[in-house]
């Protein structure tokens, strides 16, 4: 048997010619069921390609979603990286200002022990209101970041619906009956007469 892919066009049904026989097939009976053939493969042919072409719209919709999921995760990870330096650079500059403020107060002790106190105590309290405003934008970022995590969610969440609805219509587009099918001639109504008188001998 050749296992090549066998393709049938309308108009091939129409100009297909059978040959003739004696006690052949009734050719009137033949032509109808060739053009009942040729309608059929006509509408199967836009069947199809109405499907080809929700597909495609399905694909294109797939797409789109990917490039938000995509934008939200870098989005998701610059936050996050952001967080981090913002974080950093808070305690970096609350050391460094502790720092200097300790140093600031050692120098002033020869002097003024109850003056470099006062200026310890206030560099504490600034370095603290430093690390303070800091921590206060870490926690702004976190919730940021919680949010575009969220939103991403929901947008696989989304895709995954549209994804699941889209491949049930087309399991149930491939088991719908389709419509306006012509009913097939049954082979035994086109035995020609001369059948008939086979049964008469």
């Amino acid at each position: 048997m050749n296992d090549e892919v066998f393709h049938l066009t309308p108009v091939d049904v129409r100009r297909f010619e059978f040959g003739t026989a004696l006690r052949g097939y009734d050719k009137a009976r033949v032509d109808q069921f060739k053009e009942q053939v040729a309608d059929e493969l006509e509408r199967m042919a836009r069947v199809s390609q109405d499907l080809e072409a929700k597909a495609r719209g399905f694909h294109e919709q797939l797409r789109a979603f990917r490039e938000r999921d995509k934008a939200l995760n870098e989005a998701l990870v610059s936050a996050q990286q952001m967080r981090q330096e913002t974080k950093e650079q808070a305690e970096r500059e609350g050391q460094l200002i502790l720092k200097e403020a300790q140093m600031e107060a050692e120098q002033r002790v020869r002097s003024a022990q109850q003056d470099a106190e006062q200026r310890v105590r206030s560099a504490q309290q600034e370095a603290d209101r430093l690390v303070e405003d800091a921590r206060v934008e870490v926690r702004k970022l976190e919730r940021q970041a919680d949010a575009l995590e969220r939103m991403r969610r929901s947008y696989i969440v989304q895709l995954k619906k549209m994804a699941e609805q889209q491949l049930a219509e087309l399991a149930a587009a491939e088991r719908a009956p389709m419509p306006g099918r012509p009913t097939p001639i049954d082979p035994s109504e086109a035995v020609g007469p001369e059948a008939e008188g086979d049964g008469d001998q």
